[in-house]
């Protein structure tokens, strides 16, 4: 009886905080999208970048994403075994795992140490190497700069866990618990009809995105007119979908129990909210102040590391999405971008904080050390 009591309780929180977490998505995506059919000037700066966001940064995510999760899928590999039959290798392998794009290798990682199968340099190295949701909008529209992050995050969170586990032992705040990260059981979403429209807004969408890139255009009215339809479209569906979607970012892109189209298209409407949201922050910002942020930042150059590192403390890929996009639109240096993806942890602290607090936190401010060391060196070096 008291088994199916705590059954039912936990399904009860599980609802509840579904609720919750839809309640705040559509709250904020309808404001995008309230903002979106506002008249004058400023409604034009909104859509334009809106569309600007869509036909040139969430349309290669997508193609990114169709990649990387096609492989993930296909691959059956069971890394679980990898990890119990290579104890001595345990740091580069976590450090490795965390520099996938995403956050699915970060998450096995993450899981393995709250069961007590790998030490805590384990735990700074994925942690340190780790970028998120991040990378993939990174590697869609600067892939030599994805690589750059990515070489740099195995390298970065190898030497930080070995330290570590030099100074503390491979067992220092070492759990024993048992405890397992599992998703809601749920395949299909109401969004999930729409994927199908959201497919063949892509597609246009995508060889827009690639003429555009290449800087092919044709000043044709029809042209400039399908370009404006399917940016428009395209944006707004990924925020209705994002908003309506009841499940978390966090599951979206790490549940690999769900259909490879759907974490793609759920993934990719995350990351569109979050790069809409940072163009609408800047084009917003210049549009009532009429400061340019390029030389606000300039002049306060030393810090802009800094504060894209403390950026990197928050939970989750939102605002580190946020920070790639002002690196990509050139506001910040690239030593800032770099500070950001070693110091954030994307989506695999929030099953590190929920389940070993202490350990999250404490390897999560690790992680700073070699975020500060590294930035600042490449600003002193390069910039």
């Amino acid at each position: 009886m008291n088994e199916l009591i705590n059954v039912f309780n936990s399904k009860k929180r599980i609802a509840l905080a579904n609720d919750g977490r839809l309640l705040k998505k559509s709250f904020f995506g309808l404001i995008i999208i309230v903002l979106t059919f506002q008249g004058g000037e400023f409604g034009q700066i909104v859509r334009n970048s809106m569309v600007d966001a869509y036909v040139q940064v969430s349309v290669f995510v997508a193609f990114t994403l169709f990649v990387f999760i096609g492989l993930d899928s296909l691959t059956k590999y069971d890394i679980k075994s990898l990890l119990s039959n290579t104890q001595k290798f345990h740091v580069p392998i976590a450090a490795f795992l965390g520099a996938i794009p995403g956050c699915g290798g970060a998450i096995i990682v993450v899981t393995q140490y709250i069961q007590g199968r790998i030490s805590f340099g384990s735990l700074v190295a994925v942690l340190t190497a780790t970028m998120g949701d991040a990378a993939f909008l990174i590697l869609a529209v600067e892939p030599q700069t994805g690589l750059l992050i990515f070489i740099l995050g195995i390298f970065v969170g190898s030497v930080s866990g070995i330290i570590t586990d030099l100074i503390h032992g491979t067992h220092f705040m070492q759990t024993e618990t048992k405890t397992k990260i599992e998703f809601d059981r749920i395949k299909k979403t109401f969004v999930s009809k729409f994927n199908f429209f959201w497919l063949t807004i892509f597609i246009p969408g995508f060889v827009l995105g690639v003429l555009t890139a290449f800087q092919i255009e044709f000043e044709t009215y029809y042209y400039n007119n399908l370009l404006v339809l399917v940016g428009s479209i395209g944006a707004i569906l990924s925020i209705f979908m994002w908003s309506l979607n009841p499940l978390s970012d966090f599951q979206c892109s790490a549940d690999k129990s769900r259909g490879y189209l759907s974490r793609v298209i759920d993934t990719t409407n995350f990351v569109t909210t979050w790069v809409i949201a940072g163009f609408l922050i800047f084009e917003i910002f210049i549009y009532f102040v009429n400061i340019d942020l390029k030389i606000f930042f300039n002049l306060w150059s030393p810090l802009v590391p800094l504060i894209a590192i403390l950026f990197g403390f928050l939970p989750g890929c939102g605002p580190q999405v946020v920070v790639a996009t002002f690196y990509l639109n050139g506001l910040i240096p690239l030593s800032a971008e770099i500070g950001n993806a070693i110091s954030n942890d994307g989506d695999a602290l929030f099953p590190a904080i929920a389940l070993a607090p202490k350990a999250a936190i404490l390897a999560t401010l690790y992680s700073a050390i070699p975020a500060i060391v590294v930035a600042y060196s490449y600003m002193f070096i390069f910039e």
